[in-house]
Formats: structure tokens, sequence, C-alpha cells
């Protein structure tokens, strides 16, 4: 049944009714335990108090997610709440089922159900009165600590641990390295004298469990607290630790051992997205989403998605940058680094350089409904209001901010700033380098995306594009560059077309490294007409097939028309995709890119196009060459009744 189906048939309370909201007796006895379940009785997510210390387990059909792992927080004074001389103070306990509507996402409509469990818990020797909430969807499960007193509190690290069953696999990755499929313990030793030292690795992390389930660990809504990562714990092999960052991701910054926060306070949910199946993760991604605050925008009919193209600097460049968008269907022009000068020199983001003439640029873009994004490094961001309101009466539409730094409480709130100030002057913003989603592009939505991986333009593996999806995306939007038609690619261009399906990018950079003149040969490129067709937000998205490591296929509906995108590791490969998600009784005309006779390297490789009527029935034999993929638009035809 497809997703609208379910929808269609599901029970929604309008408006986010509360559900069998309960308040029970307070429970003082030294060991009890609660358990969450999500509406479809599959994900438990249970906390145990035994002996005054809490616990956390996770289980779905039955199967052990996580085992007996520890909760706590600790405190700058050295208090640990939860490890400890714990009693329960209260216990409540809802559901809630409701939808919303995303000002742009995977979906059109997001279904935002659940169970949710909390105890209100004190500390017996400090007197500190804190909460732990658990919550289970059919999508996965999350949990976050509140510290209930009013006042101020100083947090010095979190204490939440991960426990895995034995023969788990991670998949490994700290700030632009590529994925390794390691054991829990074995995360490498990384650091620099101004990053965090440790067996760390960033999240969104992707894992394994020998069981055939898998899952993605991520954070959502984080406000006022420091990036988390992941840590291996020596000497336990199964055992990951949430890790609260000191120090920025990359590059210099000042480092906050601590993060004082005033009370109550919550901290970010620690979400896990949880699947029988790979593809499920992709799926279920917009849990992270359901966890983060609501759109704090009243007005968001200027928020507009789109594919973008960066010009070359110069004014030239610009116009012609316009042309080329107008002809292949795309929404926006950029100005990268160096358009106002050396970017690591220049503290002044206010002129452009001789080379371009920005008003000119900008007044032909607008004239031909084309917007113009400019990129801006940090270091010239001393008075953001002041430049962005600058941007604002230029008639820029978006900045793509460069090497932000990410992973202090104080960046934390940086980040935030600068999406709060670019949505006061109508800008969208795109956040590049290594910063990590949290969900927060459903509060702002005009922070419409973030790089935090290691990009496209480095020309990574197919095996490496192909783990995204599962990993780094499921976290929120991703900025990765699509590099069509260039000799560097390790893969097919039909790879690189597939990825505008495959992941989620709402602000998608097409033709990265090119130029207009290079496609004005148009027979030379068949891909043209797949990426002039293909926009950068849905309706309706769903995973078709996916094995992880090797191939994955995801379809995604605007309007009544499908996009299929299907990417390929280094071994080649048919992969069976049945379209029993389009409409029953009605005949589509799918228009084919796919990849030719092998070349001598992929790059090499020739697109093919080709035309077949199919309908919901029809079963596709998607064929790869390595490193490969294939583009399927799917239109409807006729209807048969």
């Amino acid at each position: 049944m497809s997703r609208r189906g379910i929808l269609k048939g599901a029970a929604v309370t309008a408006g986010g009714a509360i559900l069998g909201l309960g308040t029970g007796p307070a429970a003082r006895a030294a060991d009890s335990s609660i358990t969450a379940t999500s509406p479809d009785g599959r994900n438990k997510i249970s906390m145990s108090l035994v002996g005054g210390m809490l616990n956390w387990s996770v289980r779905r059909s039955g199967t052990t997610v996580l085992d007996t792992s520890v909760l706590g927080l600790k405190l700058s004074d050295g208090t640990e709440l939860g490890t400890a001389d714990v009693s329960v103070t209260k216990y409540q306990h809802w559901t809630k089922d409701s939808t919303w509507t995303p000002v742009f996402g995977r979906n059109a409509t997001v279904r935002d159900h659940y169970q949710e469990m909390r105890w209100n818990l004190q500390d017996s020797t400090s007197g500190v009165g804190f909460a732990v909430q658990l919550r289970a969807y059919d999508t996965g499960v999350a949990l976050r600590y509140v510290l209930l007193d009013t006042g101020s509190a100083i947090i010095s690290d979190e204490l939440t641990t991960w426990v895995f069953p034995d023969s788990t696999t991670v998949y490994s990755a700290r700030d632009e390295a590529a994925y390794s499929a390691i054991a829990p313990d074995a995360i490498p030793y990384t650091g620099t004298s101004s990053t965090d030292y440790g067996y760390l690795s960033d999240l969104p992390l992707l894992v394994t469990l020998d069981s055939g389930l898998f899952a993605t660990i991520c954070e959502s809504s984080r406000v006022d607290y420091p990036r988390s990562m992941i840590s291996s714990v020596t000497g336990e092999s199964s055992t990951l630790k949430t890790y609260l960052m000191t120090k920025p991701a990359r590059s210099s910054g000042t480092a906050q051992t601590t993060s004082t926060v005033t009370t109550p306070f919550t901290t970010p949910w620690r979400v896990l997205v949880l699947g029988d199946e790979a593809g499920d993760l992709i799926d279920n991604a917009e849990l992270v989403l359901n966890l983060a605050p609501a759109c704090a925008l009243s007005d968001t009919s200027w928020i507009k998605p789109g594919k973008v193209f960066r010009c070359e600097l110069t004014t030239a460049a610009g116009t012609a940058g316009v042309d080329f968008a107008v002809a292949r269907n795309l929404d926006y022009i950029e100005y990268d680094a160096g358009w106002y000068g050396p970017e690591f020199t220049t503290t002044d983001a206010t002129a452009a350089i001789s080379a371009i003439d920005l008003p000119t640029v900008i007044d032909y873009a607008t004239a031909n409904g084309v917007g113009v994004f400019l990129y801006v490094n940090r270091i010239a961001l001393t008075d953001p209001d002041t430049l962005f309101g600058l941007y604002k009466s230029w008639g820029v539409a978006g900045i793509k901010l460069g090497f932000i730094n990410d992973g202090t409480q104080t960046m934390t709130n940086q980040i935030i700033t600068w999406a709060k100030t670019a949505a006061k002057y109508e800008l969208l913003i795109d956040m590049h380098d290594d910063v990590r989603p949290w969900g927060y592009e459903r509060t702002y939505p005009n922070w419409i995306s973030l790089e935090g991986v290691r990009g496209n333009e480095q020309f990574p593996t197919a095996t490496n594009n192909i783990l995204l999806p599962f990993a780094r995306n499921v976290g929120g939007p991703m900025d990765y560059t699509v590099c069509y038609g260039q000799s560097r690619d390790q893969t097919t261009n039909n790879h690189q077309m597939a990825m505008a399906a495959v992941y989620y990018q709402p602000l998608n950079f097409l033709y990265w490294y090119s130029k207009p003149s290079a496609y004005a040969t148009t027979a030379n490129w068949p891909g043209l007409g797949w990426f002039d067709a293909i926009p950068t937000t849905w309706d309706e998205s769903t995973t078709v097939a996916a094995s992880l490591g090797e191939y994955v296929a995801v379809a995604r509906r605007s309007g009544t028309t499908w996009f299929l995108g299907a990417m390929n590791n280094e071994d080649a490969r048919t992969v069976s995709v049945p379209l029993d998600f389009l409409d029953s009784g009605t005949s589509y005309t799918a228009t084919v890119y796919a990849d030719g006779t092998a070349g001598s390297t992929p790059h090499a490789t020739p697109t093919v196009v080709s035309t077949q009527t199919v309908t919901s029935g029809t079963t596709l034999s998607v064929a790869m060459t390595s490193a490969g993929g294939q583009s399927v638009i799917l239109t409807p035809a006729s209807w048969s009744g």
C-alpha cells in the first residue's frame, strides 16, 4: 500500500490533540520501569530504575536493538544525575496523533504519532530535580533529559550510552572523511590541537545489527547545547557513548568544557531511526523533524526550494548563468568564494570585486525570475544583522555561509542566530562545511540546506555515495553539489543524475565545476532533460529498492509525476524495481536514462534514453554498470479505468 493510502486510512487527530494523558502516583520503590510503545506495537523504548540508577533499552518486534544502557547528566560540581540515589517523583504518559505540513520536504504532510512516557526524578544527594522523556514512533525511538528546577545549571557531560548487541557494525566518519564499516569499539582516535581528541564519530551514525535490523543515530532539537558525537568506550566492545563537543569541529575556536543553561531546560533528543530493511531508514527520516520545534515563522511564502548554478566570478558569467538558469529551468545562480575578495583574508563582504557588477547581475536575474545567492566566509560575519539587511536591499535571495564552526554551545546558538537573522530579512541560508543537522529546518525553514558531509566535489567513490542516504541524509538536508559531466568523477553521469532523486536536497547545486558553454551542444548531454524536469521538494517519497553498500533506488512524486533515481556501487548489476507505488488504473510514460555500454572509465559510460509504457503492475529491470545509475521520469499517460 502506498504512503498516500496509509495516510488516507489513518485515524488522524487534527490539531495535535493529546490522547490518554495520565499521571500515576509517585513511584518511590528502588526498582521500577516504564516502556513507551510505538502505535504499531513494534518499537519499545524502556527506562529502568535499578538500585537508584537509570538505564534504558530498545527493542523492535521483540529483537534487541539496545541492551541495558546508562542514562545520566553530569554537572560541573561533580553531581551525576541518574547514576545513584535517584527516586521517581512523578509518572506521566500520553499518546499524540496529528499531522503537519512542512514548507518543503520529502512528503507533503508529516504524521506525528507516538506514545510518550516520562519520569520526573530527584537526585537524593543534591536535591536536583530532573526528568527523562521517552518517545516511541513507528519509525524509531527517542529520549531526552529535562532539568526541572528554576534557575540555572552548568552541564559538563552527558552520560548516555548505547550498548548494542554483539556483532554490531557502525559506519563511522569524522569531519569529511569517508565512511568506514567497523566494530563499535574500533572508532579511530582522531583530533587536532584545536579540535576534540578521542575515539569519535560524527552523527548521523549508521548502525547495522547482526539480527538484520538497521538504525541511524541522530540528534534533534539542539538549542543552547553542544553538538554531540559518538565515542567508542575503551574495554567495552559493543558500547558507544554520547560525547559533548568542547571545541569546534574543525579549524580554530574557543573551547567550552561546560554549558551554562537557564532552567527549566531540555536537552536535545537522542534519536534512533529504525528499520527492518536499509531503505526504511530513508523513509523514516522525518522522525528527526517530528522531534524538532514547529515552524517559528508566521510567513513562509517567500521560502522557495530550488536548483542552483554556480557562476564564475565576472559580470558576463553572472548574466550567462541567468540565461542558463532560464534555459535549464533552474531557480538560482550563485557567486561563490572570491566574489568580494580572497575569502580567508577579506573581512568585508559588502562590495564585489571589480570584475563583477553585482547590481547589473541581480537586476538581470530578478527580471528573469532567477534568484541570486552570495557566499560569505565566517570571518566576514562580524555584523550579520547589518550585512543581511544590506543583501536584502540589494535583492539577494540567499546566503551560503562557508567554513562554519560547529560543536560548542556558543556555536550552536550562533548558527541559530544566523538562521533567525536571515529569516528577518527573508533570506535563505545554506550552512557549509562541518555543520551537522538537528531538525531545525522545520523551525526555521529558511535554513534550507547544510553540508556536513564529504562533498561530491571531492569526487568520492560510488560506494561512499550510496551510503549517504542511510547515514548523513537521514539527519536532514544535504548540499552535495551534483558534478554532472565531470571527467574527474569516479561514477557514470547517470549515477550523478540519480543523486537528484535519491538524496533529499531542497537546495540542489547542479552542474558543479561547469559553465554554460559546456552544454551548448545539448545533443551531447542527454541527461539535461532529467535535470530540467526534476524538482527539489516533494509530495511523496518512497524507497523502492536498497541493499546497504550495494545499491539504492528512491522514487519521489511531485504532483502527478514520479522521479525514480537508482545508484550503484562499483559492481555492475541489474536490480528489479516494482512500480507498485504508481496509481493503479493509470498508465505512465517512462522516460528512462540508463547506462550504456560501460566505457573505459565510469565517466566514459554513455547515457542511453528510451521510453516505454508502464503501470503499477510493472517491474523495471534497472541495469547499472560499475559506479553507475539510472533515472526515470514517470508521467501519467492515460486512465484505464
